[in-house]
């Protein structure tokens, strides 16, 4: 894997350096037309639509087998898992579900005026999905992060939707996970497709409040397009990884990191700042021999460590490493990132997995103003209104009702004043 070797010189040139490194990532394909037409397909002709497209897109022409997964499926393939797996998996789930039952707020509130209530009230959607991609490999770990997370919001009926393998199964470890987490259906379809029919409906996919979970291009280009018909959690395409190390950081564990995260394929992009030159090029002797993953790479010289604040802040990365104790020192200071690791022995891969923070995270920079998968993304807050004592309310409301040549709704709040009046 090619690496880029670059300098950030001043902090005022983190946003341009940004943008080049952004630019080393394959130029994204247009796929908006395409996506619009399978949506609209999939809405149209259901469940013929779907294994049309399963059979063309996933299983190279073959019939597709039943759309949905039967739940004994998913049993078995829990009861043949690897006992090392299971266990893994079960841990997994217990700390996804401990560190999003932790952010769970208080579910109502109420707010007193002189005259009146507004009782701010907090409710889960009552469907949901998870998308679970394939293609490359399963993710049984992505079952977890979101089943887990949606129950633990709530949610009363969470499906799972995955691409099937060559053989038109799901991998049984995804189906083993799904049994784990006690999803309620799972579905036997990918891509945008898959998209369409939770957001539409189909005979067989029953249509959800809340799609979650990432995806390719096509995934999310349909979850942007459908959104507005259901929620979406946000936009988790291409991993990427911005590791901010001090001279002494030791270079084996650090270009494993990076090349952990460049496992992902094709869009990832893996950058290493350092103020340490040798650091650097110890780090490009141990990723540039590594096995071609189409995976993007950037090793970025800074003139002093203060610096990396500034990169960190304008690339926003999915994952931030802070290795050795001036960057680990930055902390407290960092806004920008959908998960932060600090310290040598906190290596990204721990939060793709096990320690319980989600791995489905905002990419290419949408941590400026999004967060990672949690209970907030399946639930909604409603207000609820209760006024005792109207007439001050509607003395001071009428006026600007009119203003806005709103008649009626002026005379509506007035009503309440001359009923209690007698007027």
């Amino acid at each position: 894997m090619r690496c880029e070797r670059l300098e950030l010189a001043r902090a005022d040139e983190a946003p341009a350096l940004v943008a080049r490194l952004r630019a080393l990532a394959p130029a994204r394909a247009e796929v908006a037309g395409r996506v619009a037409e399978i949506l609209d397909a999939v809405r149209r002709g259901g469940d013929r639509a779907l294994r049309q497209y399963t059979s063309q897109l996933d299983l190279n022409g073959r019939p597709a087998l039943p759309l949905r997964v039967e739940p004994e499926a998913c049993e078995r393939a829990l009861a043949a898992l690897d006992g090392r797996v299971r266990a893994a998996l079960e841990l997994a789930a217990t700390n996804v579900r401990r560190v999003a039952e932790a952010g769970l707020g208080p579910e109502q509130q109420e707010v007193r005026f002189a005259g009146h209530r507004v009782v701010l009230r907090e409710a889960p959607v009552e469907r949901a999905a998870i998308y679970v991609p394939g293609g490359r490999a399963p993710y049984p770990s992505t079952v977890v992060m979101g089943v887990v997370c949606a129950r633990a919001a709530g949610v009363r009926h969470i499906a799972v939707c995955s691409p099937p393998t060559a053989d038109g199964e799901l991998h049984r470890a995804v189906l083993a996970a799904c049994a784990l987490t006690q999803a309620d259906a799972v579905y036997r379809v990918g891509g945008a497709q898959a998209i369409a029919a939770l957001a539409y409906g189909t005979e067989t996919v029953t249509a959800v409040d809340v799609i979650a979970g990432p995806g390719n291009l096509w995934v999310q280009e349909a979850k942007r397009q459908v959104f507005g018909q259901v929620g979406i959690d946000g936009f988790a395409g291409p991993s990427d990884l911005l590791a901010l190390a001090d001279p002494s950081a030791e270079p084996e564990p650090l270009a494993l990191d990076l090349l952990a995260q460049a496992e992902h394929g094709p869009g990832t992009l893996v950058l290493a700042a350092s103020t340490g030159r040798e650091l650097l090029g110890e780090l490009a002797a141990r990723i540039v021999p590594a096995a071609e993953t189409g995976a993007s790479c950037a090793l970025i010289e800074l003139a002093e460590t203060e610096q990396g604040v500034a990169l960190a802040r304008a690339f926003a990365p999915e994952h931030l490493q802070l290795v050795g104790a001036a960057s680990e020192a930055l902390a407290e200071r960092i806004t920008h990132a959908g998960c932060v690791f600090v310290g040598a022995r906190a290596g990204t891969a721990f939060g793709d997995y096990i320690v319980g923070s989600n791995h489905v995270l905002p990419t290419d920079g949408a941590a400026r103003f999004a967060s990672a998968l949690n209970p907030q993304s399946f639930r909604r807050r409603f207000t609820e209104v209760r006024i005792d004592e109207p007439a001050a309310l509607a003395r001071a409301a009428a006026p600007l009702a009119r203003a806005e040549g709103f008649e009626l709704h002026a005379r509506s709040m007035e009503a309440r004043v001359s009923r209690e009046s007698g007027q």
